[in-house]
């Protein structure tokens, strides 16, 4: 998995020259649409059926419009969102598990389309926003999490069920989850898969800022004025040098990681959860 580098590993080079022309932003697919307002690219997650649940052609919607706006200079910053008002992303769309994720082989294209597009929006050169409305569960709070700011309003409700289904959670994410909120709060969020709700993520440092439903709009407007307004040069190196502050350890154990992974991903309790998940029913998990 290409994840084990983590957000740590700085953001790609921004090109040197710039395209004579940069063509109009067009999606891989429905489910993700895409505009340009102003400095700001927005890439919306829209799957309103499931909550905005991320799917396969969503993830891999996400490194292709991320390498336009690398090239075109009129991008100054990536805002991500979720369509409608429920829910920024509810987690990944877990219909598909027993067809995307279940198989070994499966498992290991579904991870390496997810971590494509987390470690490329961790990695993208300019700034990167998370504008976060409802529910934002697990690949959302990953999505969130590889963004560089956060902005939440209050009926924004966090959470990280992976225990909950017997799936295997990646180093990068991992990473991300600690180096924000600390070692204690990470792991208490993840093992008890709690949900907690946009004052208490502001406490542990999990979003930037929080403001009521209706000042969203206002909020994040003041964000991309601003940030469409700095020096881009002076942002990119910023954010570069904080990418080699957060740079793994080289006595990181990359292989074992890998092996711990698809361990939960080859498990019976990985296949228990996903069943006791389409089935609506609580999970009998035998560790093993």
């Amino acid at each position: 998995m290409a994840g084990d580098q983590g957000p740590g590993a700085g953001p790609d080079k921004v090109p040197d020259k710039v395209p004579d022309s940069v063509p109009d932003y067009v999606s891989p697919t429905e489910r993700v649409q895409v505009r340009l307002e102003g400095a700001a690219l927005h890439i919306v997650f829209s799957n309103p059926a499931r909550h905005n649940a991320l799917s396969v052609d969503m993830w891999g919607a996400v490194p292709p419009l991320l390498a336009q706006a690398a090239a075109d200079e009129r991008v100054r910053l990536v805002v991500f969102s979720g369509a409608g008002e429920k829910a920024f992303v509810s987690g990944a769309d877990i219909s598909q598990f027993e067809d995307q994720r279940a198989a070994k082989e499966a498992v290991k294209h579904y991870e390496a389309l997810a971590e494509a597009a987390l470690v490329g929006i961790a990695r993208f050169a300019k700034p990167t926003l998370a504008c976060i409305r409802g529910w934002c569960i697990g690949g959302g709070v990953n999505v969130a999490l590889s963004c560089d700011i956060r902005l939440a309003a209050g009926d924004a409700v966090f959470s990280i069920p992976a225990a909950r289904l017997g799936l295997g959670y990646r180093y990068s994410a991992l990473k991300n989850l600690v180096d924000l909120i600390g070692v204690g709060a990470a792991k208490d969020l993840f093992f008890t898969a709690r949900r907690i709700d946009a004052a208490e993520a502001l406490r542990l440092g999990l979003v930037s800022r929080t403001c009521a439903v209706d000042e969203l709009p206002a909020l994040l407007a003041e964000y991309t004025a601003s940030i469409g307004e700095n020096a881009p040069l002076t942002l990119f190196a910023a954010k570069a040098i904080v990418g080699e502050i957060l740079k793994p350890s080289p006595e990181l154990g990359a292989e074992r990681c890998r092996e711990l992974i698809l361990g939960c991903f080859e498990s019976e309790d990985y296949a228990e959860g996903r069943r006791a998940f389409m089935e609506k029913r609580k999970p009998q998990f035998k560790g093993r």
